[in-house]
């Protein structure tokens, strides 16, 4: 959603993570387990330097917490991991809210392979990033 369209309101972008949550493979959801899922307007400024932001980047979600693959027998009584999706900037490289709720799906997916372990470049892969072309934001 760029300049020209409204901006969408809390309640609806909570609809659509729940919708893009519900169009996920399922065993994916069902495995998180100690995993919040919200959404903030921007990224914190913590959240920023953890995610390495560049100037005129926009990051669009942030998975913090330990992978499940780094879990050892120690993993008790520990905070919740947290997968952040950012509404702001997700609504300026959209136009529509279709390409919004698609926008909201392959982030959230995206955060989620973190959660699991894989990293961008194995994100990218199954994705079928080409290599070859500019990065996308994330």
């Amino acid at each position: 959603m760029n300049q020209e369209q409204q901006v969408i309101t809390d309640e609806a972008f909570d609809a659509l993570v729940t919708k893009a949550m519900n169009a996920l493979p399922q065993e994916y959801i069902r495995g998180l387990e100690n995993v919040a899922i919200v959404y903030a307007d921007w990224p914190d400024e913590n959240q920023a330097q953890k995610s390495e932001l560049k100037p005129g980047s926009l990051l669009l979600g942030l998975y913090e917490g330990i992978p499940l693959t780094q879990r050892g027998g120690g993993y008790t009584y520990v905070l919740p991991d947290k997968i952040t999706l950012f509404k702001v900037p997700m609504q300026m490289v959209t136009h529509t809210e279709e390409e919004l709720f698609e926008q909201i799906k392959r982030t959230l997916w995206h955060e989620i392979a973190h959660y699991y372990g894989l990293n961008h470049h194995r994100i990218d892969e199954l994705e079928g990033y080409d290599h070859t072309r500019p990065p996308h934001a994330h």
